[in-house]
């Protein structure tokens, strides 16, 4: 760590630029933004890069091992091993990181950064105890989320028994295309931003059920536009069925979505429609009344 803290100082006050990655970065679709964001932004004087990068770094670790060295990270998100190291550094000096046998893990200190959001959020607040009545009327997991790059982002949760491989909780992202919750939000989006998600994002089959042809998706998309809500059968994980309806401000824009996620096995879709969708519509109503 010393060699680390020397090599450092001794570039301190030099910008170092490594060379362009030939290919996109492999990270996630929210770390893609931000490395795009900092090629648009260059040259800029007001716009921080290295700031920038210490975020890139940070959510490099979202959906990965505990884990990571600082030439995995270099790799995953296209940014110069030398920057990496020092925003590792600096995350560490501040408790954010701790450094392990081959590489660097996060710690508990950085979930003050989304708590700070969690705990300001109204909406957050206002649904927890509304998600909690309806598991407890359905005995189903109910969760509320938003649209946040490509992904639908959880921010409020009511669980029974985890039904799903990935443990979801506040702060969990899951990918729009292929979950009940984002394809409510993505079905109420601007035409030229549905549009330009359709262009950039990659759908990869997450089971043999996933949609990936963009125009079934669009179809898909357009009816739950129409009818107020959406089921998604066991596209994001063989076994889970959800059915979602939108959020609405008091000006009656879509503000995020509300689901109810349940096993195949104990409920079937004719199930979700006749008896999940009524409670899920109802619960909806009752937030979208806190709202106004």
């Amino acid at each position: 760590m010393q060699k680390e803290r020397r090599k450092s100082a001794s570039s301190a006050g030099v910008t170092v630029r490594g060379p362009k990655p030939s290919a996109p970065p492999m990270g996630s679709s929210a770390v893609r933004r931000i490395i795009e964001t900092i090629e648009q932004c260059e040259g800029d004087p007001d716009f921080m890069t290295s700031f920038a990068r210490g975020l890139a770094v940070l959510r490099a670790f979202t959906g990965h091992t505990r884990v990571l060295s600082v030439s995995q990270i270099s790799l995953q998100i296209g940014i110069p091993r030398a920057a990496v190291r020092r925003a590792l550094y600096t995350m560490l000096r501040l408790g954010y990181v701790s450094e392990t046998d081959g590489g660097y893990c996060l710690q508990p200190r950085v979930l003050g950064i989304g708590n700070a959001y969690l705990s300001s959020a109204t909406l957050a607040q206002m649904a927890q105890p509304v998600l909690d009545a309806l598991r407890d009327r359905v005995q189903e997991s109910c969760s509320l989320g938003v649209l946040d790059e490509d992904e639908a982002l959880y921010v409020a949760r009511a669980q029974t028994v985890r039904i799903i491989s990935v443990g979801l909780h506040p702060g969990s992202r899951i990918p729009a295309y292929c979950s009940s919750l984002g394809r409510m939000l993505l079905a109420h989006l601007p035409e030229a931003e549905l549009e330009t998600y359709l262009a950039r994002v990659a759908m990869r089959p997450r089971t043999d059920r996933t949609v990936v042809e963009r125009a079934r998706l669009r179809t898909l998309l357009e009816k739950a536009r129409r009818s107020g809500y959406c089921i998604v059968d066991q596209e994001l994980e063989l076994g889970l069925r959800s059915v979602a309806v939108p959020v609405r401000s008091a000006k009656g824009e879509v503000v995020a979505a509300i689901n109810i996620g349940t096993s195949s096995a104990q409920a079937t879709l004719r199930k979700l429609e006749t008896e999940l969708l009524p409670q899920l519509r109802v619960a909806a109503m009752q937030l979208e009344s806190l709202l106004q």
